[in-house]
Order: structure tokens, then sequence, then C-alpha cells
């Protein structure tokens, strides 16, 4: 995810142009860029909860013990055993990969929790810095 993007759903002066622009020439598109500056961040995860409820929703219809047969057998026993691996193989292969899906989610959350603490800890230290620099509340308004 690259933060140096001009347009991300932000209050960025690009965003902010954007949807001042959006209500002047047409105002859905000034309330659409609106709601992707309030409610974009959230888009990615809607999306991927959707994904993981569509997964879900097919798979309990794989595993509905015979009710639901996606794949009937040919005659040919051969065949349908060897079918039957494939299928088997490529689930497993599925399963393994969605570990490895949510291994990196864990990944990539933890490391934005770590950005998110080092630039808290830079703030809390470049405001205590500064506390330091000033010699009092009036120090500012002071001529040289």
């Amino acid at each position: 995810m690259n933060q140096s993007a001009l347009l991300r759903p932000d209050w960025t002066p690009a965003t902010i142009g954007l949807m001042i622009l959006g209500f002047v020439v047409f105002w859905p598109l000034g309330l659409a860029m609106l709601a992707y500056i309030i409610f974009g961040d959230r888009l990615r995860g809607l999306k991927r909860d959707a994904n993981n409820a569509a997964d879900g929703f097919f798979a309990s219809c794989r595993r509905s013990h015979g009710r639901y047969r996606p794949h009937p057998t040919t005659g040919n026993v051969a065949f349908d055993d060897w079918r039957k691996a494939e299928l088997d193989r490529l689930e497993e292969e599925r399963r393994r990969l969605d570990e490895m899906r949510e291994e990196f989610d864990s990944y990539v959350r933890e490391l934005r929790r770590a950005k998110d603490q080092d630039e808290f800890d830079r703030f809390m230290r470049d405001r205590k810095n500064a506390k330091r620099d000033d010699s009092g509340p009036m120090a500012e308004y002071q001529t040289p």
C-alpha cells in the first residue's frame, strides 16, 4: 500500500479539491468523493469479508454430505478415482493457500501496527523536544 499516493481516502488537498469540483459539476460526484474520503479505508475490509463469506457459502455447498453432488460419476471407476484424488489434492492446496493468506494478513497487520507505533513514538519524541526548546509558553511571541 503506497501512502504517498495523491488520491487516497484521507483529507488531502487533492481529495478535498476533487470533492468540491464534484459538487460543482454534478452533486452525486461530490457525494461519492465524500463517501470515499470517509469510508475508503473500510472498503478493503468490506471486500475481504464479502469474499470470505462467499467462500464459506460455496464450501458448505461442497460439504453438504451427499445432498449436493457437483461431480456425478462417469461410470469409469479409474477416471472417477483419479478425479477424486485430484480434487482432494486441489482442496488441500486451497487450504494451504488460505492459511498462507491468513498468515500474510496478520503479518501486514503487524507491520501496520509497528509503523503506527513508530510514528506515534516519533511524534511524542518531537513534541517532548519542542517543549524543551521553548523557554516558556510566551517564548514564540517574544521578539528577537
